[in-house]
């Protein structure tokens, strides 16, 4: 595992100004996977309740805005946090705030403008929906706090990102109703499934430096673990689909998403950080296909 990071340095990021690279990295632009996933549970919502087509396309929008701005806004928190331990691990000791790039006042200026223009589209929805992002914020907070203190960090990182699914449900609903429950479940059990394959990549030098994760925790059965995880997801999944009319065709495209889980259990190798990368980078591919299936079954 000696040299692996998932650090990009190339691309479009390389073409930016000097004085740029370090906000980038910081508030992981140069990776957008995370605001995907950060967007998909609200993007699940909005597509099974928005009241018509443009509606939902607009909420959708002003989501994923929201999650590219509070997702950095995020890692801002956590490199807080974490940047004396990041500087400890393979993966992460490039990250700005621990190789010294950015200092802990830019970070925090950084930080409020992220946090700024959060407000302005928070305050674009409904009270309902103001009221479940400030109450947020908390998780987003404390999130970077819950590796040191317990086993199950994937599970606080669950009840994170998958906020959304509330968010967006109150959003495109107005209030909340029954079906955001197994909603919001199937989010975190997805999380957990998919953090625990990205939490291998630190295994090792997690073990070293006494983090916990459930990468460490489930170990050699992670497999099994990821059977369970996936499994009530998507069985979830179905159950907040079926308190609406949704056409069955729906409910056979989320064959898809469920034979992209399969696949990531059976290509899984714990001892492959490339490999562990990669199947966790397939679940923006899951997130969409469940979308799809949803929109398939309004049609």
């Amino acid at each position: 595992m000696s040299g692996f990071t998932d650090i990009e340095r190339g691309g479009w990021v390389a073409k930016l100004p000097d004085r740029f690279l370090p906000y980038i990295l910081l508030a992981r632009l140069d990776r957008p996977i995370g605001a995907w996933l950060l967007f998909l549970p609200g993007l699940w919502a909005i597509c099974l309740t928005a009241h018509g087509f443009w509606p939902g396309l607009g909420l959708a929008v002003l989501f994923f805005i929201g999650s590219v701005v509070m997702r950095g806004a995020g890692c801002v928190v956590n490199d807080l946090w974490d940047r004396k331990m990041d500087a400890q691990v393979e993966r992460t000791r490039g990250r700005p705030l621990a190789s010294g790039m950015v200092t802990p006042l830019q970070a925090l200026l950084f930080l409020t403008t992220l946090c700024a223009v959060g407000l302005v589209i928070l305050l674009l929805l409904n009270n309902t929906s103001k009221l479940l992002g400030v109450a947020s914020l908390v998780l987003v907070v404390l999130y970077p706090l819950a590796k040191r203190v317990t086993w199950w960090p994937q599970a606080f990182l669950g009840f994170t990102f998958g906020w959304g699914a509330l968010l967006g449900y109150a959003a495109a609903h107005g209030h909340l109703t029954w079906p955001v429950v197994p909603l919001y479940i199937a989010a975190i059990l997805w999380i957990i499934g998919y953090d625990t394959i990205y939490a291998h990549q630190d295994r090792e030098d997690d073990e070293l430096i006494g983090i916990k994760s459930t990468a460490r925790l489930f170990g050699s059965h992670t497999r099994e673990a990821l059977c369970i995880c996936y499994g009530f997801s998507f069985l979830l999944l179905l159950m907040a689909m079926s308190a609406f009319p949704l056409h069955h065709l729906g409910y056979w495209m989320m064959l898809l998403p469920a034979a992209l889980m399969v696949w990531q259990i059976i290509r899984l190798d714990i001892n492959n950080p490339a490999r562990c990368l990669a199947l966790f980078k397939l679940n923006r591919e899951v997130g969409l296909a469940v979308a799809l299936a949803i929109l398939v079954g309004w049609m």
